[in-house]
């Protein structure tokens, strides 16, 4: 494929993302995609069948990166720390929504919406999600007192991940928080590595756990 045919089509990915997540999937229009694009309406017919692929094509994207992050994590279990595995995953995926953070911002809203367009796809991605986060946590839980059983504690750690972008709006004008900083990104990342060791038994502060868990449970 050349150079060419490459940009044309990541100027079409991203002009879609913006467009997407600031006018909706029903709202944005081909011609919209590609006047903000500078690109001839036929070719996103070409590259990607229309604006259903186009949509599907941010998913998968999104996805891809986002489930390697974990895999990669799962694999090293065999000779590290489980509990260094998983916060590592979690370091990882925040960065990583940090980085396209617009992108980021419209999969979880498609979620959200449950529309036929992606359901197909975010679905799979979402079971290959639950797959290594089970692999990551049941290691990370095992033999030790947990406060929460494994399908909560994945459940609770899988809000906090998403949180921020779901509520984009709200900490961004009233906090005056950019997902995108990473000050913002460690600060969280401590939050929620601390609240992981709290969980699993890692640390056993009982006054520490009481501030920490109303915080964790609103987010998910």
């Amino acid at each position: 494929m050349s150079v060419s045919v490459n940009n044309t089509k990541e100027l079409i990915f991203e002009a879609a993302i913006e467009l997407f997540h600031a006018k909706g999937f029903k709202g944005t229009t081909i011609r919209d995609i590609a006047a903000k694009a500078k690109v001839n309406p036929a070719n996103i017919s070409y590259y990607f069948q229309g604006k259903q692929g186009l949509l599907e094509a941010c998913l998968i994207r999104f996805f891809e990166s986002y489930v390697l992050c974990l895999e990669e994590e799962a694999k090293k279990l065999e000779w590290e720390e489980p509990e260094i595995c998983l916060n590592r995953a979690v370091r990882k995926i925040l960065y990583y929504q940090s980085e396209c953070h617009l992108l980021t911002r419209l999969v979880w809203r498609e979620i959200t919406i449950d529309s036929q367009v992606s359901r197909e796809i975010i679905s799979s991605y979402l079971m290959k999600e639950r797959y290594y986060l089970k692999l990551l946590a049941s290691a990370a839980l095992k033999e030790k007192k947990t406060v929460l059983p494994l399908s909560m504690f994945i459940i609770q750690l899988k809000g906090m991940l998403a949180m921020p972008y779901l509520n984009s709006q709200y900490i961004s004008e009233v906090w005056g928080i950019q997902l995108q900083d990473p000050y913002f990104i460690e600060k969280y990342y401590g939050f929620i590595k601390d609240w992981v060791s709290a969980t699993i038994g890692s640390r056993q502060d009982s006054a520490y756990l009481e501030q920490i868990q109303p915080a964790a449970l609103k987010s998910v």
